[in-house]
């Protein structure tokens, strides 16, 4: 393995847009402990077999490749459900050692018992998926009645310093959207960040309906209408715009892939569970970085493959034309 240390700043990540690529999403499984109703069936899917999924050492290799060759700044860690990988607190030491902001990814169920660990071991954030705060309508959506675990998750990790605590939720019509000013109202009232997120054609039954959809306009309608929403902008390259409730410093966040596309400032590459390289969340082609890993590629042929991977890149997801394809993998598959 070549183990040069990189005396000057790496040449950066860019595609042939100009985009330069900062940001990793890291599937560590593509297992879950929900059963989604939006996202998987009932009885689940059919589960990477444990010699396909990286190793440690693996993902802790692509990962230095990354930050030192390549420049990446910021990791986030997803699924499946990332709690799920067995040894996650020595991981996160590990990769918090190469220098990268390190942020997770969760439905919460097992935050309360791991939160202060992962804290101490070097992770700054956490993002929790939450759709409902009502214990029957969670019980309906995820086949599963633990909504009491994800609150006590979320407690733990603001308590931890995990902060701040953003929480997300995908509306859908006729399911959770009048939810949507409640859920604001009980992040604030705990000191979490609301976000909302169109649904996406990502589900594993291609069962997507546009219809159902909540948009981002009907969003901040919704919420228009008992506050006075101030326009706070996008930080940076992050996916969400955010509005801050008049006269209080709560910000509502929503990200909006499909009505507001913002593939054109994309930051973002995707290394799925099994170590394929996406270079973007509807890509229909991966790159087989785990081959190179096992077949004893050195670390400067893994940075040519990414390079190669990045400058392929489109200019964006074609969800709103005619030929659009929905990729083989599901969301719990890809990693968020």
């Amino acid at each position: 393995m070549d183990t040069r240390q990189m005396d000057t700043a790496p040449a950066p990540l860019v595609d042939r847009f100009g985009r330069v690529h900062t940001d990793l999403r890291v599937s560590l499984t593509d297992r879950c402990n929900l059963r989604c109703t939006y996202c998987m069936p009932a009885e689940g899917l059919n589960w990477l077999p444990k010699a396909e999924v990286l190793t440690d050492d693996e993902i802790v290799r692509l990962v230095r490749v990354a930050v030192r060759q390549l420049g990446i700044t910021s990791i986030r860690l997803t699924g499946g459900e990332p709690l799920l990988r067995r040894g996650l607190p020595g991981l996160v030491a590990r990769l918090t050692e190469l220098g990268p902001e390190l942020s997770l990814t969760t439905n919460g169920i097992g935050l309360a018992r791991t939160a202060a660990e992962l804290k101490a071991a070097g992770l700054h954030r956490v993002n929790v998926s939450l759709d409902t705060l009502r214990a029957d309508r969670y019980a309906e959506i995820t086949r599963r009645d633990r909504i009491a675990d994800v609150f006590a998750g979320m407690a733990a990790a603001q308590a931890a310093g995990l902060a701040p605590v953003k929480v997300n939720a995908v509306p859908v019509r006729g399911v959770n959207d009048d939810e949507i000013v409640e859920l604001v109202e009980f992040a604030a009232e705990h000191g979490y960040r609301m976000r909302f997120i169109e649904s996406m054609p990502l589900d594993a039954q291609g069962a997507w309906d546009r219809t159902k959809m909540i948009t981002a306009d009907e969003i901040l309608e919704i919420l228009g209408r008992p506050w006075q929403l101030v326009p706070v902008g996008r930080h940076g390259n992050a996916p969400a715009e955010e509005w801050r409730i008049s006269g209080t410093d709560t910000v509502v966040g929503v990200i909006a892939s499909v009505t507001r596309p913002f593939c054109g400032g994309c930051d973002r590459v995707r290394l799925t569970a099994d170590g394929q390289l996406r270079n973007c969340l509807f890509a229909t082609t991966e790159s087989d970085l785990r081959a190179l890993l096992r077949g004893g590629a050195a670390d400067a042929e893994i940075e040519r493959a990414w390079r190669a991977t990045i400058a392929r890149k489109g200019p964006g997801h074609d969800i709103n034309s005619a030929g659009f394809v929905q990729p083989d993998r599901p969301m719990s598959a890809i990693g968020g």
